[in-house]
């Protein structure tokens, strides 16, 4: 099988759906398919190009068996709403002028967001007279609009056009979390034809310590791996922070990278937090070094992100056994799972005042944080193993490219991505 894989983010780049793109197409070049990978120049989460990418237009390299054709796109060095549709609109464009260069595959996998590019799948599909799969990782559309990124209007009824036309015009409509495969099945898509692919974790996570139990007091280490974006809605950590700023024997890391970062530098500084540090995005030897000190972590998202998204963070803090705080909205896809790991405490959203007692009263409780490691490192090697998800995703490709009937009810068990991300 030829494969054409169209999507915005890939090797190098080491957070949000790149690692997961990188490991489904190397997976598939493993198992002999020919593939080759539409991308952009790397620059995310630093939102810059590195500099052995800067000044290209196209470029072409061979990595573990795939074929990746990079095209250039415009990275704004400070994000609005103007700029982002810029910068995904120039990589829609050249990807489109890159894949059109190549010879016709057999299946091509499309990878939302950018939304944009099911226009590019549309036509490609259309021209090449194959069908394509679309992998929905972010609602972008419902998204912007719960956020307030994009208010309604013309442009939000743009969007949301091109979203029905993907759906409808893919043979496979793929996503990350029964949540999120029944909103788009209230979009009018027949259920048969949206499905789950669900991402996995690596097996050196399961290999980190877990959490065990210490005589309180003692010192816990809280942290925040990943992006630093709108819809994390960091402020309430730095609030959480200072509300418990006299216990010196609670410190937290905030590490990653995002557009809120020089943001959330500004106020930590301006507030003087002393225990409170926050590292940029880290090497991957030092990242699974700072997990494992940590014996609690966040995730957190603004009080309107619900079923819109799901991060990956969630997956690889389970599988390294880290107990989980997740302040979210408890309608979320990240509350169901916290809960039914047993993996974790859930507090409201943006509620710093809970989210601070929760920290506290887990300080204090060393026995259920070590429960809560346990529990939710078994939740990962049950449901999200490397050698059981890759498999069901070529089956299911393999199927589409030959044209095989869908069939009601297929839908995998997910969990899934963050494209705002985290390194894992």
């Amino acid at each position: 099988m030829r494969i054409v894989y169209l999507g915005i983010n890939y090797w190098p780049d080491e957070t949000g759906i790149a690692p997961f793109a990188t490991g489904r197409c190397e997976y598939l070049a493993a198992r002999g398919h020919e593939v080759i990978a539409c991308t952009a120049l790397p620059y995310y989460p630093q939102w810059q190009v590195p500099p052995p990418y800067r000044g290209r237009l196209r470029c072409r390299e061979e990595r573990n068996g795939v074929t990746i054709l990079r095209s250039w796109l415009y990275v704004p060095r400070r994000l609005s709403a103007v700029r982002r549709i810029a910068h995904e609109a120039t990589f829609i464009a050249s990807s489109f002028a890159n894949a059109c260069l190549g010879k016709r595959p057999d299946l091509l996998f499309v990878s939302s967001p950018p939304l944009g590019l099911a226009a590019g799948a549309i036509a490609l599909s259309r021209i090449w007279r194959v069908p394509y799969v679309f992998d929905v990782a972010d609602l972008q559309p419902d998204a912007a609009v719960d956020l307030g990124m994009l208010r309604p209007g013309r442009m939000v009824k743009a969007l949301y056009r091109l979203e029905t036309a993907a759906y409808r015009n893919a043979a496979l409509v793929s996503t990350l979390t029964e949540t999120m495969r029944q909103r788009i099945i209230t979009k009018g898509i027949s259920p048969e034809k949206v499905t789950l692919f669900s991402l996995w974790v690596e097996p050196e996570l399961f290999l980190i310590p877990p959490v065990s139990v210490s005589p309180a007091p003692r010192e816990l280490v809280v942290a925040h791996f990943g992006n630093m974006g709108i819809k994390q809605g960091l402020d309430v950590v730095l609030e959480a922070a200072r509300i418990t700023a006299n216990n010196k024997q609670i410190r937290y890391l905030l590490v990653g990278d995002g557009a809120a970062r020089p943001a959330l530098e500004t106020k930590a500084a301006a507030m003087g937090l002393r225990n409170l540090e926050i590292f940029p995005l880290q090497p991957r030897e030092r990242f699974l070094e700072l997990l494992g000190k940590s014996a609690l972590c966040l995730v957190t998202q603004q009080a309107n992100v619900a079923d819109i998204v799901f991060p990956s963070k969630v997956l690889t803090l389970l599988a390294a056994g880290r107990p989980v705080i997740a302040s979210v909205s408890a309608a979320s896809e990240v509350a169901r799972v916290v809960v039914e790991a047993g993996a974790g405490r859930v507090v409201p959203a943006e509620d710093a005042g809970q989210l601070a007692a929760a920290i506290v009263e887990l300080w204090q409780s060393p026995a259920r944080l070590a429960a809560m490691s346990a529990a939710g490192r078994a939740y990962a090697a049950t449901h999200w193993k490397r050698e059981s998800v890759l498999p069901e995703l070529e089956a299911r490709l393999l199927s589409i490219a030959n044209g095989i009937p869908l069939v009601a009810g297929s839908a995998t068990v997910s969990a899934a991505p963050d494209q705002d991300g985290m390194q894992a």
